[in-house]
């Protein structure tokens, strides 16, 4: 990884771990750089969430895998109370899955622990300064599956472009789960025209079930 820009004022730190010997050394190996102040340390997610609310840090370094509150739900917590608050991931974990629900919690970071202590370094260095920072064998993967999640987002424009209006407004009362004649009542429409745009839909769309459909509408944004 090639080296971030030092900070000018130390970069507040909480870490939080479930394995007490990692907690430990990771806070005494971080607390040695002039750079970085360890506020506070905490033993699961909930605990975490308590410290970060008290200490107010720049940079929370979270295990990904916790008892109470994962370090996933934690970031989702931290980027709806405290966004100015970066998050850096922490795992032996490498697997996609996890890694893609990390960044969409809104982890700027994502380290894995049997990486050497340099690049925890410039994980937390690159996140307080705004940045992001991903392990090299993960950047790839990444770029790969926003990639296919673009080419869906284009392939699911073009099939809802063939909807009309109406269409596409009795599939937005299809995604709040309404029925029938509650989508009738909304739209001033008929139950018998209701199930031929229904119809419609299903076919445009190449589903088979209102649930698939509701599925399709929320991706598009529709719920």
């Amino acid at each position: 990884m090639e080296p971030v820009p030092v900070p000018a004022s130390p970069i507040r730190l909480v870490i939080a771990e479930d394995e007490t010997m990692t907690r430990e050394m990771l806070a005494r190996l971080l607390s040695l750089e002039d750079d970085i102040t360890v506020v506070g340390t905490a033993s699961d997610g909930a605990k975490a969430l308590s410290v970060i609310r008290a200490q107010k840090p720049d940079v929370v370094l979270t295990d990904i895998a916790m008892p109470h509150v994962t370090g996933i739900e934690l970031t989702e917590t931290l980027r709806r109370e405290s966004p100015q608050i970066g998050v850096v991931i922490l795992t032996i974990y490498n697997d996609d899955e996890r890694v893609f629900a990390a960044i969409k919690a809104g982890a700027k970071g994502y380290v894995l622990k049997d990486s050497p202590p340099d690049d925890t370094l410039a994980a937390v260095r690159a996140v307080a300064s705004g940045e992001a920072l991903l392990h090299p064998s993960l950047v790839m993967r990444v770029l790969s599956e926003f990639g296919r999640l673009s080419t869906q987002r284009a392939a699911d424009n073009a099939v809802f472009a063939e909807l009309t209006e109406r269409e596409r407004e009795v599939l937005t009362q299809v995604g709040k789960a309404k029925r029938n004649k509650e989508i009738a009542t909304e739209l001033f429409i008929s139950e018998k025209t209701v199930k031929n745009h229904i119809s419609n839909i299903f076919a445009k769309l190449e589903v088979n079930s209102r649930a698939e459909a509701a599925l399709l509408a929320a991706r598009q944004g529709l719920v």
